[in-house]
């Protein structure tokens, strides 16, 4: 049987984003923090108020701020930026490709609002190509944290990490799905249940609706796996080509068009190692509309009940 998980609601993830860089602030004063005029959005005038000497607000300009940033990180500077996912990214990708990649600059650039959480703002700035595009910048990390616990390590590993690093953080509050004792590591991911017939593999807000469908699996007899991975790139081989071996069956769900995200990075992995039946759960080639979030994630199938439709199609491909 799979680990019971008590999810009781907790912060959004990029409040605790916000309350991390004012801790990472007070321990070190070369932390330095760059907005694009969402600092109350992004949380980061939380760093704003306690440093403001150290915070740079860059106007509605966000190629301009990862330029700023790239120079404040070669400087010697722990030089973070922040803003929607939607802007930082598409908006700045050049600066990111060529000032901050190519250029091999330790920037740290956190997205938030990301996936189709973000509800009543529509479809302009949510963010379904976030991971992908981070993902193809030569050099980066990329991390997409599950909870408040998770973003709240993570950002503080991120400060001193080697390169560059995209987080990944969303609007709404999230189930607390880690104890303040979990340790995480850039790079590895987390086996939350043990299961033999299947594994759901998942990031971000999805990993607390895998533990729902999880548990919903289970009681139909069907021993279920769920792992976090809350590091996309690098990704964590072992634990997916273990998953792969070991349950003949893996769905990955994920906030982000299924067409690039963790998904496409998961089966890479399985079909390199164990090769096995998958399904990938997602956005699946188009916009979402705009609406409360809770509406929003339930139109587009991003609930717990949708991640064990799935799974159940690909336990009867399994089965043959």
């Amino acid at each position: 049987m799979a680990a019971k998980y008590e999810l009781k609601l907790g912060a959004a993830t990029r409040e605790a984003f916000g309350k991390a860089l004012v801790e990472l602030g007070k321990a070190d004063e070369n932390v330095v923090v760059c907005d694009a005029d969402l600092s109350k959005s992004t949380f980061t005038h939380l760093f704003g108020k306690e440093f403001p000497n150290r915070f740079f607000s860059c106007g509605i300009a966000e190629a301009n701020m990862v330029s700023i940033g790239a120079g404040l990180a070669s400087s010697g500077k722990i030089a973070f930026v922040a803003s929607f996912s939607a802007f930082v990214l598409n908006k700045g990708f050049e600066q990111l490709r060529v000032n901050v990649a190519y250029s091999g600059i330790p920037l740290k650039v956190v997205g938030t609002h990301s996936g189709i959480s973000i509800g009543e703002d529509g479809p302009s700035q949510m963010s379904v190509e976030d991971i992908s595009l981070a993902c193809s910048l030569a050099g980066f990390t990329v991390i997409s944290p599950a909870d408040e616990v998770a973003m709240f390590s993570l950002v503080k590993q991120a400060a001193y990490h080697p390169g560059a690093v995209f987080i990944r953080a969303g609007r709404v509050k999230v189930p607390v799905i880690y104890g303040p004792d979990q340790k995480f590591e850039i790079g590895k991911g987390i086996q939350l249940t043990e299961g033999t017939d299947l594994t759901l593999i998942s990031t971000g807000l999805m990993v607390a609706e895998c533990l729902k469908a999880a548990e919903k699996l289970e009681a139909e007899g069907v021993s279920t796996r769920v792992i976090d991975l809350h590091t996309i790139k690098p990704i964590d081989r072992d634990i997916i080509a273990k998953a792969a071996a070991e349950t003949g069956c893996i769905v990955v769900a994920e906030e982000h068009l299924v067409d690039s995200g963790l998904g496409v990075r998961v089966a890479q992995v399985v079909t390199e190692t164990n090769p096995c039946v998958m399904e990938f759960h997602g956005v699946n080639n188009t916009y979402a509309e705009s609406g409360l979030p809770e509406e929003v994630l339930e139109k587009y199938k991003m609930t717990a009940a949708d991640v064990a439709v799935t799974a159940r199609k690909a336990l009867a491909r399994k089965k043959g």
